[in-house]
């Protein structure tokens, strides 16, 4: 049994020494690049794509086109309230600031901005003494607010502080209202003259009541 048997046909035996090499490794494939279109191309190509089309027509409700956007820059929300608060304090250091105004048919009362309101009690209890006064009666209101300029820029220039001046309950005017009075509070409470005043109110009953205001003048 050692030895194979003579005469039977073997063809492969041959092939056991014949060593097969490996398969070849596949070479990728690079997909080509198109080639980039020149610029005269790409016009080309837009003009080919536009083509037939046409511009809106105007709105025939009139409506305004949308506003160009504003080439400022836009601040910030916190730079905005930075900005606010600084203007407010600015106003209360130079009393430019709106007053503090409370106001009915028999009474009326202005505070400056920044102003300790119990200024406005000691006025209104009458502890300053009156350093001076205006009478308004039968006065038109431009006449009026000629003389009341006048009248406090002498008191500042005195060194006055505590002043009353007479409007009038309007009894007389037509239909019955206090012209005077509503002018001299905004005269007092707006504008140049505001700048001098720290706070009035009406007067009390023995200087004139409801028809007359305290008002007390900042120091120079």
């Amino acid at each position: 049994m050692g030895k194979k048997a003579s005469g039977f046909h073997t063809p492969f035996e041959k092939l056991k020494a014949v060593k097969l090499a490996a398969p070849p490794k596949p070479v990728p494939v690079v997909p080509a690049t198109p080639p980039r279109p020149t610029p005269r191309a790409e016009k080309a190509l837009f003009e080919d794509e536009m083509a037939g089309v046409r511009p809106l027509e105007a709105d025939p409700r009139g409506r305004a086109a949308a506003p160009p956007p504003s080439e400022r820059p836009s601040r910030s929300r916190r730079q905005a309230d930075d900005d606010e608060a600084y203007a407010v304090l600015a106003d209360l250091v130079d009393g430019t600031g709106p007053f503090d105004i409370t106001a009915t048919d028999e009474y009326v009362e202005g505070l400056a901005p920044g102003i300790d309101r119990r200024l406005l009690r000691k006025l209104k209890r009458g502890d300053f003494a009156l350093q001076g006064h205006l009478d308004l009666h039968g006065l038109l209101a431009e006449d009026a607010r000629v003389e009341v300029e006048r009248f406090l820029d002498r008191a500042k220039s005195e060194g006055k502080r505590c002043l009353l001046i007479v409007h009038g309950r309007g009894l007389n005017s037509k239909d019955g209202v206090p012209v005077l009075k509503e002018r001299l509070k905004v005269w007092l409470s707006m504008g140049r003259l505001s700048k001098s005043v720290l706070c009035f109110c009406t007067a009390r009953p023995s200087d004139g009541g409801a028809g007359a205001v305290y008002l007390l003048l900042r120091k120079d």
